[in-house]
């Protein structure tokens, strides 16, 4: 007595997506030839035994090849004072110029950390799945770095919102 429900077209998803509220993430790695790094919101802890989260990517995105055979990666939690470094990885900046901005040292594992991100999660990859045009990736999280900011940058209705002022 199966049911047989098609899903909903994508625009009107997309358009619901919109009012899921997100932080903004900037997920890096280190290919060879240099760093590579977007900004996603589609990051969420996954279990806290073993440490893991998971972050996805779309696989026609430019950073993908470098993902595709990554090792390491890290995900930068934003502040608010990152805005203009979120747009700059969102769009179609060369990767030099997009780590031309920004505090960014090397991490125990090689990927590009933010230095003053609000939180910074060092992971390596336990599992990758491919779900529609997104690969969805697993981290097991090896290193993690909270910054000194208590504002958070979340995206919701296709903005940008700030969240938790300092007490």
């Amino acid at each position: 007595m199966g049911h047989n429900f098609e899903t909903v077209e994508s625009t009107v998803f997309r358009h619901g997506m919109s009012r899921l509220g997100a932080a903004v993430n900037i997920v890096t790695t280190r290919a060879v030839d240099g760093p590579c790094g977007f900004t996603a919101s589609a990051v969420c802890s996954v279990s806290d035994t073993p440490a893991t989260l998971l972050a996805c990517i779309n696989r026609t995105n430019s950073c993908f090849p470098a993902f595709e055979t990554a090792r390491f990666f890290c995900v930068n939690t934003l502040a608010p004072s990152h805005e203009a470094l979120s747009n700059l990885f969102g769009g179609k900046t060369a990767m030099t110029e997009r780590f031309a901005t920004g505090n960014w040292v090397e991490g125990k594992t090689g990927a590009p950390v933010l230095e003053d991100a609000l939180v910074s999660f060092e992971c390596e990859l336990a599992h990758a799945v491919d779900q529609g045009t997104h690969r969805v990736l697993f981290g097991r999280v090896l290193g993690l770095c909270a910054g000194g900011n208590e504002e958070a940058l979340l995206y919701c209705a296709r903005r940008y919102l700030k969240v938790g002022a300092p007490s």
